[in-house]
Protein backbone atom coordinates (compact mmCIF):
# COMPACT_ATOMS: atom_id res chain seq x y z
CA UNK A 1 0.00 0.00 0.00
CA UNK A 2 1.14 3.52 -0.76
CA UNK A 3 0.15 6.60 1.21
CA UNK A 4 -0.49 10.20 0.25
CA UNK A 5 -0.79 13.38 2.26
CA UNK A 6 -4.27 14.79 2.67
CA UNK A 7 -3.63 17.88 0.57
CA UNK A 8 -1.20 20.11 2.45
CA UNK A 9 -2.11 18.56 5.83
CA UNK A 10 0.41 16.35 7.57
CA UNK A 11 -1.98 13.38 7.75
CA UNK A 12 -1.23 10.50 5.39
CA UNK A 13 -3.98 8.26 4.07
CA UNK A 14 -3.82 5.05 2.06
CA UNK A 15 -4.28 5.39 -1.72
CA UNK A 16 -7.32 3.13 -1.43
CA UNK A 17 -9.77 3.44 1.45
CA UNK A 18 -12.95 1.64 2.46
CA UNK A 19 -16.36 3.28 2.66
CA UNK A 20 -19.60 2.15 4.30
CA UNK A 21 -22.36 3.78 2.24
CA UNK A 22 -25.11 1.27 1.32
CA UNK A 23 -23.24 -1.70 2.80
CA UNK A 24 -22.87 -1.29 6.58
CA UNK A 25 -25.97 -2.37 8.51
CA UNK A 26 -27.87 -2.98 5.24
CA UNK A 27 -25.58 -5.68 3.82
CA UNK A 28 -22.75 -5.91 6.36
CA UNK A 29 -23.34 -6.71 10.03
CA UNK A 30 -20.78 -6.33 12.82
CA UNK A 31 -19.25 -9.78 12.28
CA UNK A 32 -18.80 -9.15 8.56
CA UNK A 33 -17.45 -5.67 9.28
CA UNK A 34 -14.81 -7.12 11.62
CA UNK A 35 -13.68 -9.49 8.87
CA UNK A 36 -13.64 -6.71 6.27
CA UNK A 37 -11.85 -4.14 8.40
CA UNK A 38 -9.26 -6.70 9.49
CA UNK A 39 -8.52 -7.60 5.86
CA UNK A 40 -8.33 -3.92 4.93
CA UNK A 41 -5.95 -3.10 7.78
CA UNK A 42 -3.78 -6.11 6.89
CA UNK A 43 -3.56 -4.76 3.34
CA UNK A 44 -2.43 -1.34 4.62
CA UNK A 45 -5.73 0.54 4.27
CA UNK A 46 -5.88 3.09 7.08
CA UNK A 47 -8.91 5.27 6.17
CA UNK A 48 -12.51 4.20 6.76
CA UNK A 49 -15.26 6.54 5.55
CA UNK A 50 -18.70 6.90 7.10
CA UNK A 51 -21.52 9.42 7.58
CA UNK A 52 -24.23 10.16 10.09
CA UNK A 53 -26.94 9.60 7.48
CA UNK A 54 -25.72 6.16 6.35
CA UNK A 55 -28.37 3.65 7.45
CA UNK A 56 -29.78 6.28 9.80
CA UNK A 57 -26.74 6.23 12.07
CA UNK A 58 -26.48 2.43 12.20
CA UNK A 59 -23.48 2.41 9.84
CA UNK A 60 -21.48 4.35 12.43
CA UNK A 61 -22.57 1.90 15.12
CA UNK A 62 -21.52 -1.14 13.08
CA UNK A 63 -18.12 0.34 12.24
CA UNK A 64 -17.56 1.47 15.82
CA UNK A 65 -18.38 -1.95 17.26
CA UNK A 66 -16.14 -3.66 14.68
CA UNK A 67 -13.22 -1.36 15.47
CA UNK A 68 -13.69 -1.99 19.18
CA UNK A 69 -13.54 -5.75 18.61
CA UNK A 70 -10.38 -5.42 16.53
CA UNK A 71 -8.78 -3.39 19.32
CA UNK A 72 -6.18 -1.80 17.04
CA UNK A 73 -4.14 1.18 18.29
CA UNK A 74 -6.01 4.40 17.48
CA UNK A 75 -3.07 5.74 15.48
CA UNK A 76 -3.44 2.84 13.05
CA UNK A 77 -6.66 4.05 11.46
CA UNK A 78 -8.44 7.20 10.31
CA UNK A 79 -12.23 7.43 10.61
CA UNK A 80 -14.54 9.99 9.06
CA UNK A 81 -18.15 11.06 9.30
CA UNK A 82 -20.29 13.63 7.52
CA UNK A 83 -23.12 15.93 8.61
CA UNK A 84 -26.01 17.60 6.79
CA UNK A 85 -29.09 15.40 6.33
CA UNK A 86 -29.49 14.47 9.97
CA UNK A 87 -31.19 11.39 11.37
CA UNK A 88 -34.79 12.58 11.70
CA UNK A 89 -36.40 12.84 8.27
CA UNK A 90 -39.89 13.30 9.69
CA UNK A 91 -41.59 15.24 12.43
CA UNK A 92 -40.81 18.75 13.52
CA UNK A 93 -37.01 18.54 14.05
CA UNK A 94 -36.46 21.47 11.70
CA UNK A 95 -32.98 22.13 13.09
CA UNK A 96 -31.82 18.57 12.56
CA UNK A 97 -32.19 17.95 8.85
CA UNK A 98 -30.77 19.47 5.66
CA UNK A 99 -28.75 22.02 7.57
CA UNK A 100 -25.30 23.10 8.69
CA UNK A 101 -26.44 25.41 11.46
CA UNK A 102 -24.43 25.57 14.67
CA UNK A 103 -27.07 23.93 16.89
CA UNK A 104 -27.28 20.87 14.66
CA UNK A 105 -23.54 20.52 14.08
CA UNK A 106 -22.54 20.77 17.74
CA UNK A 107 -25.06 18.07 18.67
CA UNK A 108 -24.35 15.92 15.62
CA UNK A 109 -20.69 15.46 16.50
CA UNK A 110 -21.63 14.28 19.98
CA UNK A 111 -24.09 11.78 18.51
CA UNK A 112 -21.50 10.36 16.12
CA UNK A 113 -18.89 10.04 18.86
CA UNK A 114 -21.38 8.08 20.93
CA UNK A 115 -22.34 5.77 18.04
CA UNK A 116 -18.70 5.13 17.10
CA UNK A 117 -17.61 4.78 20.72
CA UNK A 118 -14.58 6.97 19.99
CA UNK A 119 -13.06 9.94 21.78
CA UNK A 120 -12.51 11.82 18.53
CA UNK A 121 -13.26 11.51 14.82
CA UNK A 122 -10.34 12.18 12.50
CA UNK A 123 -12.11 13.72 9.51
CA UNK A 124 -15.47 15.49 9.69
CA UNK A 125 -17.22 16.74 6.56
CA UNK A 126 -20.09 19.07 5.76
CA UNK A 127 -21.91 16.50 3.64
CA UNK A 128 -23.53 19.05 1.32
CA UNK A 129 -23.61 22.86 1.17
CA UNK A 130 -26.36 24.68 3.07
CA UNK A 131 -27.55 27.81 1.23
CA UNK A 132 -29.70 28.84 4.21
CA UNK A 133 -26.95 29.05 6.85
CA UNK A 134 -24.22 31.70 6.67
CA UNK A 135 -20.92 30.05 5.80
CA UNK A 136 -19.26 31.84 8.73
CA UNK A 137 -21.64 30.13 11.18
CA UNK A 138 -20.76 26.74 9.74
CA UNK A 139 -17.02 27.47 9.68
CA UNK A 140 -17.02 28.53 13.34
CA UNK A 141 -18.94 25.40 14.39
CA UNK A 142 -16.61 23.08 12.48
CA UNK A 143 -13.56 24.87 13.84
CA UNK A 144 -14.93 24.59 17.38
CA UNK A 145 -15.25 20.81 16.99
CA UNK A 146 -11.50 20.69 16.42
CA UNK A 147 -10.71 23.13 19.24
CA UNK A 148 -12.77 20.97 21.59
CA UNK A 149 -10.84 17.85 20.56
CA UNK A 150 -13.88 16.11 19.06
CA UNK A 151 -12.47 16.18 15.51
CA UNK A 152 -8.99 16.58 14.04
CA UNK A 153 -9.64 17.93 10.52
CA UNK A 154 -12.72 19.24 8.76
CA UNK A 155 -13.73 19.56 5.15
CA UNK A 156 -16.59 19.53 2.68
CA UNK A 157 -18.37 17.19 0.29
CA UNK A 158 -19.77 18.26 -3.07
CA UNK A 159 -19.30 21.96 -2.36
CA UNK A 160 -18.60 24.45 -5.11
CA UNK A 161 -15.09 25.83 -5.47
CA UNK A 162 -16.44 29.29 -4.63
CA UNK A 163 -17.98 28.12 -1.34
CA UNK A 164 -14.85 26.18 -0.35
CA UNK A 165 -12.70 29.24 -1.01
CA UNK A 166 -15.13 31.42 0.96
CA UNK A 167 -15.02 29.06 3.95
CA UNK A 168 -11.23 28.95 3.83
CA UNK A 169 -11.00 32.76 3.65
CA UNK A 170 -13.33 33.19 6.65
CA UNK A 171 -11.23 30.75 8.68
CA UNK A 172 -8.04 32.53 7.62
CA UNK A 173 -9.44 35.95 8.53
CA UNK A 174 -10.64 34.89 11.97
CA UNK A 175 -7.76 32.50 12.81
CA UNK A 176 -10.04 29.47 12.80
CA UNK A 177 -9.32 25.91 11.71
CA UNK A 178 -9.50 25.81 7.91
CA UNK A 179 -11.18 23.18 5.72
CA UNK A 180 -8.47 20.89 4.38
CA UNK A 181 -10.29 18.32 2.24
CA UNK A 182 -13.22 17.86 -0.12
CA UNK A 183 -15.06 14.62 -0.93
CA UNK A 184 -16.35 14.76 -4.51
CA UNK A 185 -17.66 12.09 -6.81
CA UNK A 186 -14.92 11.22 -9.30
CA UNK A 187 -14.79 8.55 -11.98
CA UNK A 188 -14.25 8.20 -15.72
CA UNK A 189 -17.66 9.68 -16.56
CA UNK A 190 -17.77 12.35 -13.83
CA UNK A 191 -14.69 14.57 -13.81
CA UNK A 192 -15.35 18.28 -14.20
CA UNK A 193 -15.32 19.30 -10.53
CA UNK A 194 -12.03 17.57 -9.77
CA UNK A 195 -10.24 18.38 -13.01
CA UNK A 196 -11.59 21.85 -13.77
CA UNK A 197 -13.61 23.57 -11.04
CA UNK A 198 -11.22 22.80 -8.17
CA UNK A 199 -8.03 23.24 -10.21
CA UNK A 200 -6.92 26.48 -8.52
CA UNK A 201 -7.67 25.23 -5.01
CA UNK A 202 -5.00 22.53 -4.89
CA UNK A 203 -2.12 25.01 -4.83
CA UNK A 204 -3.95 28.07 -3.51
CA UNK A 205 -5.30 26.50 -0.31
CA UNK A 206 -3.77 23.00 -0.33
CA UNK A 207 -7.06 21.16 -0.85
CA UNK A 208 -6.94 17.37 -0.48
CA UNK A 209 -9.43 14.98 -2.08
CA UNK A 210 -11.05 11.83 -0.71
CA UNK A 211 -13.02 10.82 -3.81
CA UNK A 212 -16.06 8.55 -3.90
CA UNK A 213 -17.78 6.29 -6.45
CA UNK A 214 -14.76 5.28 -8.58
CA UNK A 215 -16.98 2.64 -10.21
CA UNK A 216 -19.91 4.99 -10.90
CA UNK A 217 -22.09 2.99 -8.47
CA UNK A 218 -21.15 -0.21 -10.31
CA UNK A 219 -21.56 0.94 -13.91
CA UNK A 220 -17.81 0.66 -14.47
CA UNK A 221 -17.76 -3.00 -13.45
CA UNK A 222 -19.58 -4.00 -16.65
CA UNK A 223 -22.30 -5.89 -14.76
CA UNK A 224 -25.12 -3.69 -16.06
CA UNK A 225 -24.57 -4.12 -19.79
CA UNK A 226 -27.66 -6.34 -20.09
CA UNK A 227 -29.85 -4.61 -17.52
CA UNK A 228 -30.12 -4.74 -13.72
CA UNK A 229 -29.08 -8.16 -12.35
CA UNK A 230 -30.78 -9.41 -9.19
CA UNK A 231 -28.76 -8.93 -6.04
CA UNK A 232 -26.82 -5.92 -7.31
CA UNK A 233 -26.84 -2.39 -5.90
CA UNK A 234 -28.99 -1.25 -8.80
CA UNK A 235 -31.66 -3.79 -7.86
CA UNK A 236 -32.04 -2.39 -4.34
CA UNK A 237 -35.25 -0.41 -3.85
CA UNK A 238 -33.39 2.43 -2.13
CA UNK A 239 -31.05 2.72 -5.13
CA UNK A 240 -33.76 3.13 -7.73
CA UNK A 241 -32.54 6.64 -8.54
CA UNK A 242 -29.38 5.09 -10.06
CA UNK A 243 -31.07 2.81 -12.60
CA UNK A 244 -31.23 5.26 -15.50
CA UNK A 245 -27.50 5.94 -15.16
CA UNK A 246 -26.60 2.27 -14.74
CA UNK A 247 -28.46 1.21 -17.89
CA UNK A 248 -27.20 4.05 -20.11
CA UNK A 249 -26.54 2.32 -23.44
CA UNK A 250 -23.69 4.56 -24.61
CA UNK A 251 -21.83 4.33 -21.32
CA UNK A 252 -22.26 0.57 -21.11
CA UNK A 253 -20.86 0.28 -24.63
CA UNK A 254 -17.86 2.36 -23.54
CA UNK A 255 -17.41 0.11 -20.50
CA UNK A 256 -17.20 -2.86 -22.85
CA UNK A 257 -14.38 -1.12 -24.73
CA UNK A 258 -12.62 -0.37 -21.45
CA UNK A 259 -12.93 -4.06 -20.64
CA UNK A 260 -10.79 -4.84 -23.67
CA UNK A 261 -7.99 -2.64 -22.31
CA UNK A 262 -8.39 -4.23 -18.87
CA UNK A 263 -8.09 -7.70 -20.40
CA UNK A 264 -4.82 -6.70 -22.06
CA UNK A 265 -3.48 -5.95 -18.58
CA UNK A 266 -4.88 -9.12 -17.03
CA UNK A 267 -7.24 -7.00 -14.95
CA UNK A 268 -10.95 -6.52 -14.44
CA UNK A 269 -12.77 -3.46 -15.74
CA UNK A 270 -13.40 -2.42 -12.13
CA UNK A 271 -9.69 -2.59 -11.32
CA UNK A 272 -8.91 -0.49 -14.38
CA UNK A 273 -11.47 2.15 -13.37
CA UNK A 274 -10.14 2.40 -9.81
CA UNK A 275 -6.55 2.48 -11.06
CA UNK A 276 -7.43 5.36 -13.39
CA UNK A 277 -8.62 7.46 -10.43
CA UNK A 278 -5.41 6.82 -8.49
CA UNK A 279 -3.37 8.19 -11.39
CA UNK A 280 -4.60 11.70 -10.59
CA UNK A 281 -1.98 13.08 -8.17
CA UNK A 282 -4.55 15.48 -6.67
CA UNK A 283 -6.52 12.53 -5.26
CA UNK A 284 -5.39 11.76 -1.71
CA UNK A 285 -7.40 8.54 -1.42
CA UNK A 286 -9.99 6.64 -3.46
CA UNK A 287 -12.94 5.47 -1.36
CA UNK A 288 -13.99 1.99 -2.48
CA UNK A 289 -16.95 -0.07 -1.34
CA UNK A 290 -17.29 -3.79 -0.68
CA UNK A 291 -19.87 -6.06 0.91
CA UNK A 292 -17.61 -9.13 0.87
CA UNK A 293 -13.87 -9.70 1.48
CA UNK A 294 -13.51 -11.02 -2.09
CA UNK A 295 -14.69 -7.66 -3.45
CA UNK A 296 -12.19 -5.88 -1.22
CA UNK A 297 -9.35 -8.06 -2.49
CA UNK A 298 -10.42 -7.45 -6.09
CA UNK A 299 -10.38 -3.68 -5.49
CA UNK A 300 -6.90 -3.89 -3.97
CA UNK A 301 -5.69 -5.39 -7.25
CA UNK A 302 -6.17 -1.95 -8.80
CA UNK A 303 -2.90 -0.79 -7.26
CA UNK A 304 -0.86 -3.16 -9.44
CA UNK A 305 -2.92 -2.14 -12.48
CA UNK A 306 -2.15 1.54 -11.83
CA UNK A 307 1.56 0.77 -12.19
CA UNK A 308 0.87 -0.53 -15.71
CA UNK A 309 -1.06 2.53 -16.92
CA UNK A 310 1.38 4.22 -19.26
CA UNK A 311 0.63 7.63 -20.82
CA UNK A 312 -0.36 5.81 -24.00
CA UNK A 313 -2.88 3.63 -22.18
CA UNK A 314 -4.25 6.66 -20.34
CA UNK A 315 -4.84 8.32 -23.72
CA UNK A 316 -6.67 5.24 -25.01
CA UNK A 317 -8.87 5.20 -21.91
CA UNK A 318 -9.56 8.91 -22.23
CA UNK A 319 -10.54 8.56 -25.88
CA UNK A 320 -13.25 6.09 -24.87
CA UNK A 321 -14.58 7.83 -21.77
CA UNK A 322 -14.10 11.56 -22.36
CA UNK A 323 -16.92 11.95 -24.94
CA UNK A 324 -19.38 10.58 -22.37
CA UNK A 325 -18.37 12.73 -19.38
CA UNK A 326 -21.60 14.14 -17.96
CA UNK A 327 -20.47 15.88 -14.84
Amino acid sequence: MRYRRLGHAGLRVSELSLGSWVTYHNQVDVNAAVEMLAAALDAGINFFDNAEAYAGGHSEEVMGQALKRLNKPRLHYVVSTKFFWGLDRQGDAVNRKDTLNRKYLMQAIDGSLQRFGLEHIDLVYCHRPDPHTPIEETVRAMSDMITQGKALYWGTSEWSAADIRAAWAIAERHHLHKPVMEQPQYHLFHRKKVEQEYARLYEDIGLGLTTWSPLASGLLTGKYKDGIPAGTRGAMETMGFLREQLTDAAKNAAVQQLGTIAAELGATTAQLAIAWVTKNPRVSTVITGASKPAQLQDNLGALAVADQLTPELMQRIDAIAQPLVSG
